[in-house]
């Protein structure tokens, strides 16, 4: 079994709060909730909760939580001169953190820990990037992220938004791969404003709220081939093997290969 490592500061650590954690502990409620349509028998109206594939991603990797609460500020601001006349819009974000009784920043930051956000990258270090567009062409604001990631020799991490479980759709991050085994410090994360579902924004993302998804792998050489299958050789599956009940989970999924803990 391999080992991740997550390394704090001392004063954070001493809170015992928000820390990394297995992502299956997060399983959403509605997915637990979901009734299972193998106990009635039911076979050809089976739900996602029989879907392997999406049940590992919810549980595969590790978790981050966001370690302060953020306030979030997108508007959009009209200049006004003073002929009367307004320019167009320009957009207003701030991505900051509040005063609140959840938050444990302002005691963090006597003891030299900060967990605040750094200056935003401008928008012309994305220069003809759609995520422009996307983050209403304001600046992209960063979360801090407390804790070193140390993995075994060769190994890297995938830092993903939690697949198929949103816990909020104000931000999102951009997701990325680093070299863990060997990068020495904290990895920070970048984020997207969702303003084209939200045309302003004016909200709190409280600590706790997880937004990363860990997964590690070893990194290796691949080589693509594309081939095709001889046309008398039976190809597509059929209608019986199409509705077998659970054929990927029984016949190929080996579920005692991968676990996290």
């Amino acid at each position: 079994m391999q080992t991740i490592e997550f390394t704090t500061h001392e004063k954070y650590y001493s809170l015992k709060e928000d820390f990394p954690k297995p992502i299956k502990l997060n399983i959403p409620e509605w997915y637990k909730k979901l009734e299972n349509s193998k106990k009635k028998n039911i076979k050809f109206t089976r739900n996602i909760k029989g879907c392997i594939p999406f049940l590992e991603s919810l549980t595969s990797g590790y978790s981050l939580q966001l370690p302060t609460d953020y306030k979030i500020e997108y508007n959009l601001e009209k200049n006004i001169f003073g002929s009367g006349l307004t320019k167009e819009k320009s957009p207003v974000s701030k991505f900051y953190n509040p005063i609140s009784v959840h938050d444990n920043n302002d005691f963090l930051k006597t003891q030299g820990v900060f967990l605040g956000s750094q200056t935003p990258h401008g928008t012309n270090q994305l220069k003809g990037s759609p995520m422009i567009k996307e983050n209403g062409n304001s600046p992209f604001h960063k979360v801090i992220n407390p804790w070193k990631i140390k993995t075994p020799k060769g190994y890297s991490c995938i830092f993903l938004n939690p697949l198929n479980n949103k816990s909020q759709d104000y931000f999102k991050i951009i997701e990325g791969i680093v070299h863990t085994d060997k990068f020495p410090m904290e990895v920070n994360f970048p984020i997207i404003l969702n303003t084209e579902k939200h045309k302003e924004i004016n909200t709190c993302i409280f600590k706790g709220t997880p937004y990363v998804q860990i997964i590690p792998f070893k990194r290796d050489n691949w080589k693509m081939i594309t081939k095709y299958e001889n046309s008398n050789k039976k190809f597509w599956p059929s209608l019986w093997e199409l509705t077998f009940v659970d054929r990927y989970k029984n016949l190929f999924w080996n579920k005692d290969k991968t676990s996290w803990n």
